[in-house]
């Protein structure tokens, strides 16, 4: 009979709830409607399309009211935890991310809810905030780290294996959102690669790799892409 290895003297991760984090070109800190819900309206109002919600279960939002409702009903909540990313440059919440399906006994905790404005997406601060959010968890104790996403969002998909996640399947009819089916995507990271992609991440965020119109001279993907455990099967090059 073959068994799992022994996990020797195990302690429950802390709960992320009313943490702050603080990097260097972003802070994240909680989610609180009466001091980031206009910013980050104002800041997804530039998506005049509303791209940015087409895979996330709720919005878009017609109003600044209706938006801080909607995050005023998570606010005493404690899964999932939300998180305003705020800009060190531009000096206002740009930004949310999620800590999820928090299970502090198993040791796993998800990032979900990610939703960057137009004026986060494409830039070093948007990998610097998904780095302090793994770096929290697995220097924090978590051993496991997911990252669930629409199957048809290829973006997403992508980004995960770009910042570090291997490919665990698809979840074929796993939910229905917006009236439409959603099989999910799995990702995940575990602790014994963490070392590794933490390195990955310093290499990239470094001042060195950026030239001097910003473009980096390495990419992330390129430092991550030989250490997942497996592929995508999906050409997402």
């Amino acid at each position: 009979m073959r068994l799992g290895e022994i996990i020797d003297k195990f302690s429950e991760p802390p709960h992320p709830k009313g943490i702050s984090i603080d990097g260097n070109l972003v802070t994240l800190e909680p989610l609180v409607a009466n001091q980031f819900a206009e910013e980050l309206f104002l800041s997804n109002a530039i998506d005049t399309e509303g791209d940015n919600w087409t895979y996330l279960p709720y919005g878009p939002f017609e109003n600044q009211s209706e938006y801080a409702s909607w995050i005023e009903s998570f606010e005493e909540g404690c899964d999932p935890v939300f998180f305003a990313i705020v800009s060190k440059k531009l000096k206002k919440a740009i930004g949310i991310a999620s800590y999820l399906r928090i299970n502090q006994a198993a040791s796993s905790i998800e990032v979900g809810h990610i939703n960057y404005s137009p004026l986060l997406q494409k830039t070093t601060e948007a990998t610097e905030a998904m780095y302090l959010m793994m770096k929290w968890a697995f220097e924090n104790g978590y051993r496991r780290y997911e990252w669930k996403c629409n199957a048809l969002n290829l973006r997403s998909r992508a980004a995960a294996q770009r910042f570090g996640f291997s490919y665990e399947g698809v979840f074929r009819q796993m939910s229905i959102v917006k009236g439409r089916n959603r099989d999910t995507a799995w990702f995940a990271m575990i602790d014994k690669e963490w070392n590794r992609v933490e390195t990955c991440f310093t290499q990239f965020l470094s001042e060195s790799n950026f030239d001097i119109n910003g473009e980096p001279n390495i990419s992330l993907r390129s430092l991550t892409k030989p250490l997942l455990y497996k592929l995508d099967n999906l050409d997402l090059s």
